[in-house]
């Protein structure tokens, strides 16, 4: 079975086209109309070993949260139709990281119950003008397209950059791990469904 997809979405306020391959790891491609979130995508993507290319514009003058939540639902489109019936995949992901002083973590289960649960504590300050409230709709917009219970914890740091970026890098290592194949058949569960 093939684990590699492409998912476009077109709307009034935003397009966005993407490649994801999960057998096939180069350097990501990530290209948005807003510079902090291709950063934090490309640091997601190569952290999760992910084979990604995205191109993503979007009515930023407006305000970035349509793009950024936008893509967020793509990005958890392509899992959820890259991981089919979700057989022999690990199914659990959950990773500390930290990057300087700033540590994060982000546990996960591909569950196909897409909620984000984003404890308190996370900077509310902007970075390079952009609202630290558009970063949860991301991760939102993810677990619901893709059908992932998604927990995010703030646990320390000073410098909001660091914070945010800590957030994507352990996202995508939570990521890869529970898409990671299982060495049996059939799904990760007690159940034998998801």
């Amino acid at each position: 079975m093939s684990r590699q997809v492409n998912v476009s979405r077109t709307t009034k306020e935003t397009s966005i086209t993407l490649t994801l391959d999960l057998e096939a790891f180069h350097a990501p491609q990530i290209d948005t109309s807003v510079p902090l979130l291709s950063h934090f995508l490309t640091a997601f993507a190569f952290h999760g070993r992910f084979g990604m290319v995205l191109k993503a514009e979007g009515d930023i003058e407006v305000d970035p949260h349509h793009l950024v939540e936008d893509v967020g639902l793509v990005i958890g489109q392509a899992f959820h139709e890259v991981l089919g019936d979700r057989q022999n995949i690990t199914r659990f992901g959950q990773r500390y990281l930290p990057m300087d002083e700033a540590l994060v973590l982000c546990a996960l289960d591909l569950s196909g119950r897409g909620q984000c649960y984003w404890a308190p504590g996370f900077p509310d300050r902007s970075i390079n003008g952009i609202n630290a409230e558009v970063w949860p709709e991301f991760f939102h917009g993810f677990a619901r397209q893709s059908g992932t219970t998604l927990h995010l914890r703030y646990v320390s740091g000073d410098n909001a950059h660091h914070v945010y970026e800590a957030t994507f890098k352990a996202f995508g290592r939570a990521l890869a791990e529970a898409v990671t194949p299982l060495d049996t058949a059939g799904i990760s569960s007690t159940k034998g469904v998801l």
